[in-house]
């Protein structure tokens, strides 16, 4: 989900209201104040919306990313030994912790232990760890005194899975090798002792975030939380150690609406988790609209930094997040101990709630109106937040408002709407997007299940499908008048089945091709010179079997 500003075209929003929740009355702005016990941890949690994710250790000297590329891009051994050159002498974790303050962050995640079995602690459980470093300080001691001190709450990633273990089954590249000896049972054991080791020295946790459980099933996960709740009962953990977990976390991507269970989107600011020198990097305006859509889906948004080799986060990395803390400071009241909707998101509007207020979020800066259906209760008022006259009238049947485009922020503007009731009693609605999507083939005739529609619904648990044996097919979309669109997202059920297509638009009769490319994959992106047309086309030239899209998002 490296993909920035990407956004599909709403023409008119025909709404009905949805969703009841309750109120929240936990503090998100001290960290001390967090519960003991679960269910108000998770709350807690919740309504904190916004977190910082942190993916750090030895592979930032390669500036490749961390335990995939053990034994693919670099061998095992020389990967293995990274650490022995490993001095981060510029680390500063009350530094970091300030970073995730002033981006408006609530807690912050880090990891413990990654795939490659690295482990960024002081552990009696195993010498591959940072005390054998040059370093010879324990990274996770000072980051979670920093974060008692400045009121942070605090959690780390663990991954199920460890790849140099020897008696993990799975080994690298990738946990697609077998090892030939392997004791499952002993290293559960393992993990277990470690994740009470790091709740025991660095406690109390606001979560336990787990990774790649592979061999690991739900019994043998829920051993693994139960073990760390006999520390700590209240711990928040979530869905990867094999079990359900308290929470869901779509990774690279926003989630889809979903109110009824907890959920977090882990993304990262710039294209890999770890550090890699250069890499494409998020913009403000970029984390502003993703973090507005998954709070708006009712979704809390992790977001990952990889700190270079000397322990420092990326200056312009800095720079992004202190950009959206900016923002966050003018508008968190919409952000903050809020619930998605009652309005789920789309491409030009999400929304948020808290007590009588609704909270629209603008995606989109070259709009002046929006058609609503009627909310049911009286509207009170309705401003921008930080000032901003917004019009309003509701009558037969729909809310009209109405606003200058000059008073919209091209980071994203939120206009606060005032109910004559509460807003968190109102039903959860789907706001449809106006468009027609249309293409050369589909699974067996079956439209209703992998019609091309699928590909442009927001949802990454549908898809559009052609025929097995498929090797030329189209997808297109209609949005219903011409569109400024510059970018494009394509994400692909099966990985590398495309091999040769190009991009398109309609002109009169006519496709002219916008860029020509070979394989897609997942999470594709390719920005170009604004092209206004009303029609786009993905034209697959040649593929190895039937082209699948599981989303295909234009971006203006």
């Amino acid at each position: 989900m490296r993909f920035n500003k990407i956004v599909r075209f709403v023409l008119l929003f025909v709404c009905i209201w949805g969703c009841s929740n309750s109120s929240y009355k936990k503090d998100v702005n001290s960290a001390a104040s967090f519960p003991e016990q679960h269910a108000p941890r998770l709350e807690w949690w919740q309504q904190a919306r916004f977190g910082l994710f942190i993916h750090y250790g030895p592979v930032s000297l390669s500036g490749k990313e961390i335990g995939w590329s053990r034994g693919s891009s670099i061998p095992v051994d020389q990967y293995d030994n990274l650490y022995k050159d490993f001095n981060p002498v510029l680390y500063n974790a009350d530094e970091w912790v300030s970073v995730a303050k002033a981006a408006g962050m609530k807690y912050i995640v880090y990891t413990s232990k990654h795939h490659d079995g690295f482990c960024n602690w002081d552990t009696q459980y195993t010498d591959y760890n940072i005390m054998n470093s040059p370093f010879k300080r324990d990274l996770m001691a000072e980051l979670a005194e920093a974060c008692k001190k400045q009121g942070m709450a605090l959690g780390f990633y663990h991954s199920t899975c460890d790849w140099r273990h020897p008696d993990f089954p799975l080994t690298s590249p990738g946990g697609t090798v077998v090892r030939e000896v392997f004791n499952l049972d002993r290293y559960t054991e393992y993990l277990k002792n470690q994740s009470v080791e790091i709740i025991k020295k660095y406690g109390p946790l606001l979560v336990m975030w787990y990774d790649v459980p592979q061999r690991f099933d739900s019994i043998r996960g829920k051993s693994v939380i139960n073990s760390i709740r006999e520390v700590d009962p209240g711990i928040v953990v979530n869905n990867r150690t094999g079990a359900k977990g308290d929470f869901d976390t779509p990774e690279q991507r926003v989630g889809s609406y979903q109110d009824k269970r907890p959920w977090e989107t882990c993304m990262t600011i710039c294209q890999q988790w770890s550090w890699k020198p250069n890499d494409n990097m998020k913009s403000a305006a970029d984390v502003i609209r993703i973090l507005v859509r998954t709070v708006g889906g009712d979704g809390n948004l992790l977001l990952n930094v990889g700190p270079m080799p000397d322990g420092r986060i990326e200056p312009r990395q800095v720079e992004v997040l202190k950009q959206v803390g900016a923002w966050l400071q003018k508008n968190g009241e919409s952000i903050y101990g809020t619930r998605g909707g009652p309005w789920k998101p789309n491409s030009t509007l999400t929304s948020t709630r808290k007590g009588s207020k609704v909270y629209l979020h603008l995606l989109q800066y070259n709009i002046g109106e929006l058609w609503l259906s009627d909310p049911g209760c009286k509207v009170k008022s309705t401003s921008f937040i930080g000032g901003g006259q917004v019009r309003f009238e509701q009558l037969d049947g729909k809310l009209h408002l109405t606003f200058d485009q000059a008073l919209l922020d091209p980071m994203s503007s939120t206009i606060c709407l005032e109910l004559d009731g509460s807003a968190m009693d109102l039903p959860a609605i789907s706001i449809g997007d106006s468009f027609v999507a249309t293409a050369s083939n589909v699974y067996n005739g079956m439209t209703d299940s992998y019609g091309p529609q699928m590909a442009f619904d927001n949802d990454s648990q549908t898809r559009w499908a052609t025929n097995s044996g498929t090797k030329q097919a189209w997808l297109a979309v209609d949005l219903g008048k011409e569109y400024p669109v510059q970018r494009v997202r394509i994400d692909e059920a099966y990985a590398y089945r495309v091999q040769k297509f190009e991009f398109q638009y309609r002109s009169g009769q006519e496709w002219k091709t916008i860029f020509t490319g070979q394989k897609i994959g997942m999470g594709f992106e390719q920005t170009f010179a604004p092209v206004v047309a009303r029609e786009f086309r993905l034209n697959v030239l040649d593929a190895t079997d039937g082209p699948t899209i599981i989303e295909l998002n234009l971006g203006i």
